[in-house]
């Protein structure tokens, strides 16, 4: 049976896919007491990226927003995993910290990351308001657009 939070999300279109392999030597996740530490999550989309380059560049803010939602989605799938597929076990989205592939003269950052904020916040209401930090970065793993990393409280 699926989750109060995966309904919600399957109301707004969304599917959560299986949680991405990681892509180094690391593992995607790391539960610590009552803590998830998500690694940063790429946009992937069936183990592909859908877009590259640097914001400021050859992507639009909208672009890196819904890059960052992307991120989001896999940050939730690692999430799913951690809480053994129950994701109403999270009490609260800690923290994300977003990375953005962006120009020396792109100042935005912080809206790029919005498409990640928005989504949690979305997807699991007061629990999903979180401290957040979004930075700009010269280039990023593959030449993604975006990466997001999370800290989950979870029961």
């Amino acid at each position: 049976m699926a989750s109060t939070v995966e309904t919600r999300l399957n109301d707004m279109g969304i599917i959560i896919p299986d949680a991405p392999a990681p892509a180094a030597n690391y593992v995607p996740w790391m539960r610590s007491g009552n803590m998830v530490h998500v690694a940063g999550q790429v946009p992937f989309v069936d183990g592909k990226l859908t877009a590259t380059g640097h914001l400021g560049d050859n992507a639009s803010v909208e672009d890196g927003y819904e890059q960052a939602k992307i991120c989001a989605i896999n940050l939730i799938a690692q999430v799913k995993a951690a809480c053994d597929g129950d994701l109403d076990r999270v009490v609260q989205v800690v923290k994300l910290g977003g990375f953005v592939a962006s120009t020396p003269d792109f100042t935005q950052q912080p809206a790029v990351v919005n498409g990640a904020s928005d989504l949690m916040v979305a997807a699991f209401g007061d629990a999903g308001k979180h401290a957040r930090f979004a930075v700009g970065s010269s280039v990023l793993p593959l030449g993604c657009l975006v990466e997001v990393d999370g800290l989950f409280e979870i029961s």
